[in-house]
């Protein structure tokens, strides 16, 4: 198993004034730790789940683009971009200056947006869910294409691209891998069958049925079910002096069991670097090879 960092929360003891060093050493520790990935949210508010909507929130590439220049392995991506928040010419432009600029470590992650009243606060595009699907399917299609290096005219339904040029090309092959946030088993899981790399469910009592529909999605497009990466969200707590490690190795080990590749989370604390000595030392070890 493999297991990602999801930084969620910026709103840290010594106050904005020290956030960028701050963010810098958890990047840095994570990095040379052993995290596989390293993630922000896609939102411009905090979000109820982490904290008030006052708390500090950063946008998620300008904060990925400082990461890529504090990490060397870790992947880099949001968990994840809502599709209504940037036209996809200009996000495929976004992941693919990332790759480059990072070496080849870039990830789309992308769903269908949620937060409206983020959105409505800040004068975004939010439509009805049956239309940011809509426009969801068609990001993926332009993202893959531009990706690819393909300049034909993409006409949909909510997007026109004359030519979607995109110099320089992104280094990783075959293209930056596209990880699709949420459960929905009618569209959502669809799309992951026919478009991405990898997913991103939560780990409840329904993951064994939310597999076996990814699965038939995946028969139904002539897809290897096996050749998608399955992540779950899950909140790291090691306890205020590591007393749960132990649980945390044990729930990472049924995730595993229950068909996971990658356990992303929140690491509670994340500023206090004495955590990522317990990662490197007992974690990562007991996990790897699961």
């Amino acid at each position: 198993m493999k297991l990602g960092l999801h930084i969620s929360d910026f709103t840290w003891p010594d106050g904005p004034a020290r956030l960028a060093p701050v963010l810098a050493d958890i990047a840095s520790a994570a990095d040379e730790t052993g995290f596989d990935r390293i993630s922000v949210m896609d939102h411009l508010w905090q979000i109820s789940a982490f904290g008030p909507p006052e708390h500090e929130m950063l946008e998620a590439y300008t904060t990925l683009g400082f990461l890529a220049a504090h990490t060397r392995r870790a992947k880099l991506l949001t968990m994840v971009t809502g599709v209504v928040y940037r036209e996809p010419g200009l996000l495929a432009k976004a992941v693919t200056t990332l790759d480059v600029l990072s070496g080849g470590r870039a990830m789309l992650g992308i769903g269908a947006a949620w937060n409206d009243d983020e959105s409505r606060g800040l004068g975004l595009l939010f439509p009805p869910t049956a239309e940011r699907f809509e426009r969801l399917e068609e990001a993926l299609r332009i993202c893959r294409q531009m990706f690819d290096g393909d300049e034909t005219p993409f006409q949909g339904r909510h997007y026109r691209l004359d030519r979607p040029l995109n110099s320089p090309a992104p280094l990783s092959r075959p293209r930056p891998p596209i990880l699709i946030g949420g459960g929905g088993e009618k569209k959502t899981l669809r799309l992951v069958a026919q478009y991405a790399d990898a997913c991103n469910l939560f780990g409840g009592v329904d993951v064994v049925r939310k597999f076996d529909v990814l699965r038939q999605h995946c028969a139904d497009v002539g897809r290897d079910f096996d050749e998608i990466e399955k992540t779950v969200m899950y909140a790291f707590d090691l306890g205020e002096n590591g007393e749960r490690v132990g649980a945390v190795i044990e729930d990472l080990r049924r995730l595993a069991e229950a068909g996971f590749t990658v356990a992303h989370g929140s690491l509670r604390h994340s500023w206090k670097m004495s955590q990522f000595d317990l990662f490197r030392d007992e974690i990562i070890p007991a996990v790897e090879n699961l």
